[in-house]
């Protein structure tokens, strides 16, 4: 890839071409690995126990998976094209979803198998926030009340647990004693957000706003550069390994979903402060010996508490190209494109997997693939497609321009 410097008109060239790039990569290559490999016609749902090559290693459905696919095949209809065939998948994992989904409280279960017996219940919240994520984007591609009534349903239901810290459980990752998580406060913020804006409902709105002042406000330390994955209840810093947590991929990501509700909000301030901290962490993570972004580190440079701390896994890198590209877009500040650069010549030449169409997950220190189990055992139509999506979205703005 080209340095993106010069002038205007090198520069928007350039954009010309990822942006090709980018099309080409979400729609020949990842979309049609799920369409022909995934999507459980018989049954219901999406399989994403998968491999890189496609083959189904179980056919057990996590439900977050089958969550965040709605999402995907949504967007793809509302920003991409509306192709009825992207609206019928998500509509069948929806289907799925409202049928297998939820326990007798209306909580979203964690595991079915393939069709729909509950293997692991409601232990995790986050399943409820990607609820809300996608049932928000298909409720925009077709107006369905049944999506929005169940969607507000969920809203009533996680709002009450949210009330009650220690109410609710946060697998597969482990809640600090006397400890709150980051986590939280950041799908919370996005999804309310979302929801809000869609139903114009202000209350819903506020709530966003609050958990996004969270997350700036407590678990980002501007003076340290750094986000914590965890505080205390009070808000106090937790000296511990797990305390001292950081994860620079998750605080990438999570500022950019700042930068989306800051932007609703037009609060300029926080969003050159979620561009900055997109920077720290960029250079907090990076691998100066063998490329890449690390999984995890420690915040004063001990050894991480997090599991597979120096892999190299393809989620904080593909949440970094949007979150690099969408920053320059904003500041138009060099260090944006240079890191954009940066991570895009490593992603695209570590992950693709060639003449499947996906790209692999998992990668060591030193760029060579593993296969442990890093969180879920499960291989997401998600991140890469947001990615591309989000991504390929500023590209035609820039080259509009």
């Amino acid at each position: 890839m080209n340095k993106l410097r010069g002038s205007n008109v090198q520069i928007d060239a350039r954009f010309v071409d990822l942006l090709a790039l980018y099309r080409a990569e979400l729609l020949e290559r990842v979309v049609p690995f799920w369409l022909n490999n995934a999507v459980d016609w018989g049954n219901g749902g999406i399989l994403t126990c998968i491999s890189d090559e496609g083959r189904v290693l179980s056919e057990d459905k996590y439900m977050w998976s089958q969550l965040r696919a709605i999402w995907t095949f949504s967007a793809l209809y509302n920003k991409i094209e509306p192709r009825g065939e992207w609206l019928d998948v998500a509509r069948h994992i929806f289907d799925f979803a409202r049928r297998h989904g939820r326990d007798e409280q209306g909580q979203w279960v964690f595991c079915v198998d393939q069709n729909g017996r509950v293997l692991q219940g409601a232990t995790s919240i986050y399943a409820d926030g990607f609820a809300l994520y996608g049932l928000t984007e298909l409720a925009r591609a077709t107006d369905d009340q049944e999506v929005i009534d169940l969607a507000l349903e969920t809203y009533e239901n996680v709002q009450s647990r949210l009330a009650r810290p220690g109410s609710y459980q946060t697998a597969p990752f482990e809640m600090p004693e006397d400890g709150k998580a980051h986590a939280i406060s950041m799908i919370f913020s996005l999804v309310f957000n979302e929801l809000g804006h869609y139903l114009g409902d202000r209350a819903m709105i506020e709530s966003s706003l609050h958990h996004a002042a969270e997350v700036m406000d407590v678990y980002l330390r501007p003076d340290l550069k750094l986000l914590y994955e965890f505080t205390r209840l009070d808000n106090s810093l937790i000296d511990t390994p797990q305390g001292r947590s950081i994860v620079p991929g998750h605080a990438i990501e999570s500022m950019w979903f700042m930068i989306h509700i800051y932007q609703r909000a037009a609060d300029e301030a926080r969003i050159r402060q979620a561009i900055e901290s997109i920077r720290w962490h960029l250079e907090f993570g990076w691998d100066d010996e063998y490329g890449g972004l690390f999984h995890a580190r420690d915040a004063e440079g001990g050894t991480p508490w997090w599991r597979y701390a120096d892999a190299k896994l393809w989620w904080p890198h593909t949440e970094t190209l949007y979150a690099t590209l969408l920053a320059y877009e904003i500041s138009r500040e060099a260090w944006c494109l240079d890191w954009f650069e940066r991570v895009h010549n490593y992603a695209f030449g570590h992950y693709p997997v060639p003449g499947h169409g996906e790209w692999t997950q998992k990668l060591d220190r030193r760029g060579d693939e593993f296969t442990d189990t890093v969180a879920l055992p499960v291989k997401d139509p998600f991140h890469l497609p947001r990615a591309l999506v989000y991504c390929i979205e500023v590209l035609e703005r820039l080259t509009e321009r």
